[in-house]
C-alpha cells in the first residue's frame, strides 16, 4: 500500500518528535525540539543539538526509499542556513521502533567536523 501525501507528512512529523524526544532525553537538554517548518530557508527538523558550542542540523527521513546523495546535500543546504558546524541525517530503519536504534549518515567531510569541531576546508558553505 502506497502512502497518501498526508499520511506521509504525518509518519514524518511522528518520526522528527520521537527523534527530537528521544535525543533530547539521551543528551539532559530540554532545549531539543522538533523545528517547525521555515520554508525557502530550512534550517533542518530538529533545533537545540550542539557540538563543539556550536550548532548541528538535522534532517530527518521516513521513507521506504533511500536518497543518501540527496538528503546529504539537503542537509548541507540546511547546515549553511543555520550556520551550523555540520548537518546530519536521521534515517528510520524500518521495522526498528527504537528511535536510538535508528540510522545516521552524513560525508566524512562531516565526520571530520564532528570530531575536530572545525570543517576541512572545501565544504560547501
Amino acid at each position: 500500500m502506497t502512502r497518501s501525501r498526508a499520511s506521509a507528512k504525518k509518519a514524518g512529523t511522528t518520526f522528527e518528535t520521537a527523534i527530537a524526544r528521544a535525543l533530547a532525553a539521551a543528551l539532559g537538554d530540554d532545549r531539543i525540539e522538533r523545528r517547525a517548518r521555515t520554508g525557502a530557508a530550512d534550517r533542518g527538523d530538529i533545533a537545540g543539538i550542539r557540538i563543539h558550542g556550536q550548532r548541528v542540523v538535522i534532517e530527518c527521513k521516513n521513507v521506504a526509499r533511500m536518497d543518501l546523495p540527496g538528503w546529504t546535500r539537503e542537509a548541507a543546504v540546511e547546515a549553511g542556513n543555520d550556520d551550523a558546524l555540520v548537518g546530519l541525517v536521521v534515517h528510520k530503519r524500518h521495522g526498528v521502533g527504537d528511535p536510538l536504534d535508528q540510522w545516521v549518515s552524513c560525508t566524512v567531510r562531516e565526520l571530520v567536523a564532528l570530531i575536530t569541531g572545525e570543517r576541512p576546508d572545501g565544504g560547501p558553505w
